[in-house]
């Protein structure tokens, strides 16, 4: 019960890091929603995808330790948005690589 009042309460930090993260997590799903559509993986780096994944887990941890709030939450839905995408990024340069070979 203690998680879920602390995840409602907001401090002023919290207001400016929710903008960043609904501004970076509004392009995430037409970013998903593009990879799955055309299977094209063209300009996409992996690397670039994974970091921004470890950025997101960092972020997660901080909440945890530091200062849990709603925030915590839209760590969460940007983490799994990029994963998806890394993931299907994975799969569809498996799939080009093998129409290559």
């Amino acid at each position: 019960m203690n998680f879920l009042v602390q995840s409602i309460q907001l401090s002023q930090m919290s207001v400016f890091e929710a903008g960043m993260l609904l501004c970076f997590g509004a392009s995430w799903p037409f970013a998903v929603a593009k990879t799955y559509k055309t299977k094209s993986v063209k300009g996409k780096s992996k690397l670039f995808l994974f970091l921004i994944i470890l950025g997101y887990i960092f972020g997660i941890i901080n909440k945890i330790i530091n200062s849990m709030d709603f925030v915590f939450w839209l760590y969460v839905i940007n983490l799994l948005l990029v994963s998806i995408d890394f993931f299907l990024c994975i799969i569809y340069r498996k799939n080009v690589i093998q129409e290559r070979g």
